[in-house]
């Protein structure tokens, strides 16, 4: 994996990945910034939102595990005027005829195998969660 960034302006910069894909990071304009796109720590909470959705979708193939519909929240706070996260909410909402321990049992394998979960938790951030069924 590679990734590059090209500072623009400000506070803005425009990060790859080396595979033709780009993003805009900047602050929000109460910070001094132009706010065209998430901070970078935003960014890691979009990822992991998008990490999640992608491995749970993977596993529940492979457990023959049938959905509709699935969002991803991902709702983080830093506590204790602490610099980074601290602690991490995934909510994950599901469209599904499936018994909610089988969703729950996808869900832990998900949080094994999530790569951005898994540089959370070893970061020390407390990650809960929650599966609501549709």
């Amino acid at each position: 994996m590679k990734s590059n960034s090209l500072w623009t302006k400000q506070f803005q910069s425009v990060v790859d990945n080396g595979r033709n894909h780009s993003t805009v990071v900047d602050l929000p304009e109460a910070k001094g910034g132009s706010n065209n796109g998430p901070t970078a720590l935003e960014l890691c909470v979009m990822s992991l939102s998008g990490c999640v959705g992608t491995i749970f979708a993977m596993v529940a193939q492979k457990m023959r595990i049938q959905f509709e519909k699935m969002d991803v929240e991902v709702n983080a706070d830093q506590k204790d005027g602490a610099s980074t996260i601290t602690d991490v909410h995934i909510l994950l909402r599901i469209q599904s005829d499936e018994e909610l321990l089988k969703l729950e049992k996808c869900y832990e394998t998900t949080e094994k195998t999530c790569p951005v979960g898994v540089l959370f938790s070893q970061a020390g951030i407390s990650i809960t969660h929650e599966i609501i069924i549709k």
